[in-house]
């Protein structure tokens, strides 16, 4: 889920022209903002729903689940960026996929790590909620010396995993940064700070598409783009997480 989070796809996407919208049919932030919330609520149902088969049916229950939802999100993902103005049909798709992926990884963490899931949560939403403040507050801005190191950053890790996993396919692996060594650990730390700044990014795209004047789709665009930083900066915080409870 990484992949889509690449700031660079969704500046391409407002690069499209935006002339012939009138008031009434251009976005809004409030509107992407309450269309985030609705796919936040998509994805909380769905991965509620898959975390109590976890609890009532056991691990390998949910296991097929979490195969859907992954091959399912990344399907709806590509679509949504390289098509975005079929945004409000596939963002909330995207949303209930993501929710039993996430549903089925989070007890896959929970089971080996008990108590692991709620720290992740609180982490993450903790981490949205305060960057909006910084964010809204001025204190954290999105220059274009900031948006460039940020999309610099995501490159590289796209890379770095990217390498990992082909390299795996030939049984290799990328020495220690897997593990829960200083350098494993200080590698989730670095990911896990990039991710959370991307959602800086996604804050200036959606106040930026609501200054041009963007069709009203993409609020549901923006959304989106959010719940896919989310779900990545989710996953990081769990392997960090993961990786301390080894130490």
């Amino acid at each position: 889920m990484m992949r889509t989070s690449n700031p660079a796809l969704r500046a391409k996407a407002l690069r499209r022209p935006m002339a012939g919208y009138g008031a009434e049919g251009a976005m809004t932030v409030s509107g992407a903002v309450n269309k985030t919330a609705f796919l936040l609520i998509l994805l909380l149902f769905s991965a509620s729903w898959v975390w109590r088969t976890y609890f009532d049916e056991g691990l390998a229950a949910v296991t097929p689940f979490m195969t859907i939802g992954l091959v399912g999100g990344l399907i709806t993902a590509l679509v949504t960026i390289f098509v975005n103005k079929w945004s409000p049909l596939t963002a909330p798709v995207y949303a209930v996929f993501e929710g039993l992926f996430l549903g089925g990884i989070t007890a896959v963490f929970e089971k080996k790590y008990p108590g692991l899931a709620f720290q992740a949560v609180a982490l993450t939403f903790g981490t949205l909620f305060m960057l909006l403040a910084a964010y809204k507050a001025g204190i954290v801005r999105a220059t274009q010396k900031f948006k460039a190191g940020v999309v610099a950053a995501t490159g590289g890790i796209f890379v770095v995993y990217l390498a990992s996993f082909v390299l795996g396919l030939f049984g290799v692996q990328i020495p220690h940064i897997y593990g829960s060594g200083v350098i494993g650990i200080g590698f989730s730390v670095v990911v896990v700070v990039i991710a959370a700044m991307n959602l800086v990014l996604d804050f200036d795209f959606i106040e930026g598409a609501a200054r041009e004047n963007a069709p009203k789709y993409f609020e549901w665009y923006g959304g989106f783009a959010i719940m896919v930083t989310l779900v990545w900066l989710y996953i990081e915080i769990l392997n960090l997480l993961a990786k301390l409870r080894d130490r």
